[in-house]
């Protein structure tokens, strides 16, 4: 059965409140147990990364995923606020003046700005830690194995060898390092750079779904196809609304990569090329979702909607 695109921003907008809700509930300012305090500067600073904004793609792929294996929304849920988390703490330190140096994000002040760059380290690093508080609860699986592993998946796509990793290599092509050189990155790099950084949060989400469901291998793999596409045509998507939007729209400042000198696939290709990479991508995610036949109708329009962001 076909997903209308009503019925699919419905959804989106669902998963969204539903999120936020979540992340003001873990976000109180009581203690839980085990905690001694929860500072105020630091959990209002926590708040603000937060709350009240993004999309929440990511918690959408989590319950997206998880429905095609009968997994309680409110399970999905909280695995996809988790990511969350980590997603936010991610964008809090990429502000930071060592880092992009940003000053607006999601049409406001980062947290830097907002507050102060120590207290958004600390935000951030926060954030990251009662990530995997979170995903470790028993509300997300009632099965210990289960929870263990969707949080080993989490910390791999989270940090060396994931978001993190990519970041440092992101760095390392501006010229942030040694002699301060840009480099000039081929497509194959500039591809493996953007699975790190980008890929490996959204691939992470929809691997999620079948942890939770206890999926198959070729259950997982099939998902796992899916995710690596939604990943490439996410970050394309995202390289072309920094060339063709504005700040208004993105709530940050255009134009900012070119500027940096990023290496992205834009950059390489050509915004015309860009774009056509991109619809073979979300042609490929429709593919990989073939083994889930109709019950994946969902995935599909989500990615529709990632590689049509800004239109």
């Amino acid at each position: 059965m076909s997903v209308s695109p009503e019925a699919f921003l419905s959804l989106l907008k669902s998963v969204a409140s539903d999120t936020e809700t979540m992340l003001g509930e873990l976000l109180t300012q009581a203690p839980i147990a085990g905690e001694r305090g929860r500072p105020a500067r630091l959990l209002e600073a926590m708040r603000y990364s937060s709350l009240n904004g993004g999309k929440r793609i990511r918690p959408l792929l989590v319950v997206a995923s998880g429905n095609l294996f009968g997994v309680p929304r409110q399970r999905s849920l909280m695995a996809g606020a988790a990511l969350e988390l980590i997603h936010c703490y991610s964008l809090v330190h990429d502000d930071l003046p060592a880092m992009d140096n940003d000053d607006m994000r999601r049409g406001r002040p980062t947290t830097h700005k907002a507050f102060d760059e120590a207290t958004a380290i600390l935000a951030g690093d926060g954030l990251l830690t009662l990530a995997f508080d979170v995903a470790a609860r028993p509300a997300v699986h009632p099965e210990a194995e289960v929870r263990v592993n969707l949080v080993g998946a989490l910390a791999r796509a989270a940090g060396v060898g994931g978001m993190v990793g990519g970041q440092l290599l992101d760095l390392a092509a501006e010229g942030r390092f040694a002699d301060g050189k840009p480099r000039a990155l081929d497509e194959m790099a500039i591809g493996a750079l953007q699975a790190m950084k980008t890929g490996a949060l959204l691939q992470f989400a929809c691997a999620a779904g079948a942890i939770l469901g206890k999926a198959s291998v070729a259950e997982r793999d099939a998902l796992d196809r899916y995710g690596a596409s939604v990943g490439k045509a996410f970050q394309i998507s995202d390289d072309l609304l920094d060339v063709e939007g504005d700040s208004a729209t993105l709530g940050k400042a255009a134009g900012k990569d070119a500027a940096a000198g990023k290496a992205t696939l834009v950059g390489i290709l050509g915004v015309e090329t860009a774009k056509a990479r991109l619809k073979t991508l979300v042609s490929e995610a429709g593919a990989a979702l073939a083994p889930f036949g109709e019950r994946a109708q969902t995935l599909v329009e989500t990615a529709k909607f990632i590689a049509e962001r800004g239109k």
